[in-house]
């Protein structure tokens, strides 16, 4: 496989970040975004590029100083197990840091992998995060 360029995501990518997200969406891999919501994530966001094509994304959502969530993590079957995933992470978690972040949360059924990335299921004092869910989300907002 030709060798990935992770830069900077932009707005002008927004179209093949939504086209590289939609398997995973339909899958139920990761949610729905509309275009619009990915234009906002590529303030933080990145991207894989294989020539010109848009090979992976990922975008970390700042919360707080104390906060911030990994999100849409989306590498192309072309571009799995080669590496692109953890450099798109290590981006994210670079940016949060480089704001004065003290942690990035990551809510995945990739478990394994954000492990091997350094993310645990509790914070170093043993707290867990608890979710309460007040509405579903749809699966396919388009």
């Amino acid at each position: 496989m030709p060798t990935c360029e992770i830069r900077q995501a932009l707005p002008a990518d927004a179209a093949a970040i939504h086209a590289l997200m939609r398997p995973f969406v339909s899958q139920h891999l990761l949610l729905a975004r509309s275009e619009a919501e990915i234009i906002e994530l590529t303030r933080h966001g990145f991207v894989a590029m294989q020539a010109e094509r848009c090979v992976g994304f990922s975008a970390v959502e700042i919360y707080s100083p104390k906060l911030a969530e990994l999100q849409c993590l989306a590498v192309h079957p072309v571009a799995q197990r080669t590496g692109v995933g953890r450099q798109l992470v290590g981006q994210c978690i670079e940016r949060a840091r480089s704001l004065g972040v003290m942690e990035v949360l990551a809510i995945s059924s990739s478990e394994d992998f954000l492990r091997s990335c350094g993310f645990d299921f509790s914070l170093p004092d043993q707290k867990k995060a608890l979710f309460y869910q007040i509405h579903e989300r749809p699966f396919d907002e388009r």
